[in-house]
């Protein structure tokens, strides 16, 4: 999918490359239609392989199941979509067919599907419009037959219905098709959580095997003499390759000590040869470490490099944050950056709700060049070194986390806001205020109690619809704080 992260870095910093989202196609009609209205069956073909190259330019690997016309192609084609493991199954209703051909396909893939109808035009030339003209624009016909039939089958249903050049269609149905990047980011995805959890922070603690069975993917346990070793291995040409990388990124506070870059830069480039090592997608990370000791100096030194990786598009959270590196993941793959992030303070004044964090940051959404600032002293952790300030740049913004149930089931919550320019901490935290339209007191108190934890990820846009989506394939409930009401 398109990323319109990218444009703020100006620096080389590569972005990581995803496996392709896998759509499975299935176009279809009803064969009694064919020898009595001839040409039909053609027109309907071309149809279907334009709305191929349509998900072709979305960068979609499209797996082509054919154009079905009676249930036993739609037997062939579902067992065909079963092999694929697709991300999503898109069935193109191009004109009347039954639900018996439809309900295979959703059964037997089990995967996601997505129907979609979309007629030849924005409405018929009706003088000169004839049976066999009119079964074109009937492909909302069964929409009714095929929803009613899913519902009783207990499948969930998801339709978008327009004409083939309707953009507006087309943007809902790039709204699933972001969704399905989603699942497959998910599914597919390698998940690092490395050292220990912050010790007392309950809500933090994520139970893995819920992870993989939830979402799919794994989740690689490691150490941080892991990195460690792969730090303790890189070269001084190596290091000072990536404070020059730094010094291109950031703006350098007169505060950062030369040696503390040095050794922020050695981190990085040992991180990055864990990342590669162990093919990871997310990364999560925490250890509190002792007087100076190397796991120690590790753990104060991770901010550059995680950093620097989730604006390539393997976002690092830290804390020990496994829900948070997830949501990072999901925002990174719809394009919305997303950027490690916990309430800082209210300023009722401005109405407006101040976030952030000691970093990691998403440098990709950063509203000017982002500053590296030498502290002497990380509030509430041990060691010292550089960090990261910066504020998302200013204008629409969703937060979003995965908040987790007395049951254990997850849940996505988001709130919709504004990002909007006004005086900032200077003290090396990422910080934004963020308008959310109402009390920002009402707003903490709802955004509190709809099962969120300590950190989400702060992400540019308006993508409340997005997240909905990719909860909806993902079948994960799905919440919204847009108002005092909502507590």
């Amino acid at each position: 999918m398109a990323d319109e992260t990218t444009a703020a870095v100006d620096a080389p910093l590569v972005r990581t490359a995803r496996r392709p989202t896998r759509v499975g196609l299935v176009s279809g009609g009803l064969a009694a239609y064919w020898p009595q209205f001839p040409g039909l069956l053609d027109q309907l073909q071309d149809s279907a392989r334009y709305v191929t190259e349509r998900f072709e330019a979305m960068g979609c690997e499209v797996v082509d199941a054919g154009f079905i016309s009676d249930p036993q192609e739609a037997a062939g084609a579902a067992e065909q979509l079963r092999r694929a493991d697709c991300d999503i199954v898109v069935t193109f209703l191009t004109t009347y067919l039954t639900a018996s051909m439809v309900l295979p396909i959703a059964q037997r893939t089990h995967t996601p599907v997505l129907v979609i109808d979309l007629q030849p035009t924005e409405a018929m030339d009706h003088p000169n419009t004839d049976t066999g003209k009119w079964l074109a624009y009937c492909g909302q016909c069964p929409l009714p037959e095929v929803a009613n039939v899913f519902r009783r089958s207990g499948i969930a249903f998801r339709s978008v219905s327009g004409h083939l050049r309707d953009e507006n269609a087309w943007n809902r149905i790039r709204r699933w098709i972001s969704a399905a990047a989603v699942r497959g980011a998910m599914r597919h995805g390698r998940h690092g959580l490395m050292g220990h959890l912050y010790p007392g922070m309950l809500d933090v603690s994520t139970d893995m095997t819920l992870v993989s069975s939830r979402f799919g993917g794994h989740v690689e346990v490691l150490e941080f003499d892991d990195l460690r070793v792969r730090v303790a291995a890189v070269t001084d040409e190596e290091a000072a390759e990536r404070v020059a990388l730094a010094r291109g990124v950031f703006t350098l506070d007169e505060s950062v000590d030369e040696g503390d870059l040095d050794w922020a830069a050695r981190v990085s480039v040992g991180l990055d040869r864990l990342v590669e090592d162990f093919s990871l997608d997310s990364l999560a990370f925490y250890h509190r470490g002792l007087d100076g000791e190397i796991h120690e100096r590790l753990g104060a030194g991770m901010i550059l490099g995680a950093s620097l990786l989730t604006a390539r598009g393997i976002p690092v959270a830290g804390e020990y944050e496994l829900r948070t590196s997830l949501a990072m993941l999901i925002a990174d793959t719809l394009g919305a950056g997303g950027s490690f992030t916990e309430l800082q303070a209210l300023n009722f004044r401005d109405g407006v709700v101040e976030m952030g964090h000691d970093g990691p940051a998403h440098l990709a959404i950063s509203a000017e060049d982002p500053l590296l600032r030498g502290l002497g002293v990380y509030h509430g952790k041990r060691g010292w070194g550089v960090s990261v300030e910066f504020d998302v740049k200013h204008g629409p913004v969703t937060t979003f986390g995965i908040g987790q149930e007395a049951d254990g089931s997850f849940v996505f919550v988001v709130s919709e806001g504004e990002v909007v320019p006004g005086p900032l901490l200077k003290i090396g935290n990422t910080t934004s205020r963020v308008d959310f339209g109402f009390d920002p007191g009402e707003w903490t108190d709802a955004w509190s109690s709809t099962g969120i934890g300590h950190h989400w990820t702060l992400c540019t846009g308006h993508r409340a619809k997005d997240f909905k989506a990719a909860a909806g394939l993902l079948g994960i409930p799905f919440r919204a704080v847009t108002g005092p009401g909502d507590l």
